[in-house]
């Protein structure tokens, strides 16, 4: 199954955060920040919004910073993925 988003919004899956610490300790799952790192899957096409004109400013495979908890969190096939809108996205990561 694949998603198709609408107007100015994007599919993200988010990229897992690191499970040790640079200085080696291992955190256990409730210590862990959520990850605000994550991969665009797909791009709405963007256009009318709320009766402005929305350009989609990432694309497919951009690495991006989102807002913490912003976003729809779906489940599909055992695969997680966020569905945003391109205005909560903060940055492209380069």
């Amino acid at each position: 199954m694949s998603i198709k988003p609408l107007a100015d919004r994007v599919v993200i899956k988010m990229i897992e955060a690191e499970e040790t610490t640079k200085g080696g300790i291992i955190l256990p799952g409730n210590a862990k920040e959520k990850p605000q790192i994550a991969e665009v899957l797909a791009v709405g096409p963007g256009g009318l919004v709320d009766g402005k004109e929305v350009a989609m400013n990432v694309k497919v495979g951009d690495r991006v910073i989102t807002s913490k908890y912003s976003g729809t969190e779906i489940k599909i096939d055992s695969e997680e993925y966020v569905i945003v809108r391109q205005s909560d996205i903060l940055a492209i990561v380069e």
